[in-house]
């Protein structure tokens, strides 16, 4: 005991009479003080952020963002809409992703972040598929979103290729917009018919009703002569004024009929009077 005290006065007199127990005893102070600095700004952290308190992620996808914000709001969590898309997967409006993902856990606060479908059906042009192959033009109207419903085959001069695109049983012209994710009809050409049938008289038609009518008698649109060059300003003011073969011919189904097409009048009527068996190419 006696040896034990003496060592005990020897540590004390180190510390307090002693540069290095001066700079020792400083030295486990400052020690002492980070350790109970770590420890309080761990546990202050861990109450702050709410360290292991998670709760689980909703499904918010196919609800209205009005839904979702509501659903998330009632979990603690929060909603951001980062982008929007369309597609028929679910209603105009409606949640298409999320992240985090349904059934994931999150921490209390956390930002659930969506892509919402658009609020309207996107428009879209219809390409220009005529005098195409079919395989070009389905893998043209599946770039823009439109399906194909059916095929119908019809007499023509070539086989395989595109005559006509419709939809509820109405021709649809390149340009025309139409709704994303809708299902058109093909119209392909299967090759000359055995049968004859009459040529219909397409002067005094524009191009889009001469096409039309050549269609509907199964016949297939040839070349196509202006005698002035068309600009955007008068190209829909050209009309048919001679056609070959002429109005009443009858000819094989399949066939084409090259037409010549002007804004002038007096041509049609000229050429009326001429004779129908002209070559006029």
């Amino acid at each position: 005991m006696h040896d034990f005290l003496l060592k005990s006065m020897d540590i004390r007199h180190f510390f307090n009479e002693t540069t290095g127990g001066w700079i020792v005893k400083n030295l486990i102070v400052a020690l002492v003080v980070v350790v109970i600095g770590i420890i309080t700004v761990t546990l202050w952290l861990r109450s702050y952020t709410e360290h292991g308190v998670e709760v689980l992620v909703p499904q918010v996808i196919g609800l209205s963002q009005d839904e979702a914000a509501a659903l998330i709001a009632e979990n603690d969590l929060r909603l951001e809409v980062i982008d929007s898309t369309y597609t028929q997967l679910v209603p105009l409006g409606a949640i298409v992703e999320q992240n985090p993902v349904a059934n994931s856990h999150a921490k209390h606060r956390r930002t659930i972040y969506v892509v919402i479908n658009a609020n309207s059906v996107r428009q879209v042009p219809m390409p220009d598929l005529r005098d195409i192959s079919f395989r070009q033009a389905e893998a043209t109207l599946h770039s823009v979103g439109l399906k194909i419903k059916e095929y119908i085959y019809e007499p023509s001069e070539f086989k395989d290729i595109v005559l006509d695109v419709r939809m509820e049983g109405q021709s649809i012209q390149p340009g025309e917009r139409i709704s994303q994710g809708s299902e058109v009809v093909l119209v392909i050409g299967k090759g000359k018919g055995t049968a004859r049938v009459m040529v219909p008289n397409l002067v005094g038609k524009d191009l889009l009703e001469a096409r039309s009518l050549l269609l509907s008698s199964y016949l297939t649109m040839g070349s196509i002569h202006y005698d002035e060059e068309p600009t955007e300003e008068t190209e829909g003011l050209y009309f048919v004024y001679n056609q070959q073969p002429t109005a009443g011919s009858y000819i094989l189904e399949g066939s084409i009929v090259d037409i010549q097409l002007s804004t002038d009048l007096e041509k049609a009527v000229v050429q009326s009077d001429e004779s129908d068996n002209e070559d006029f190419f």
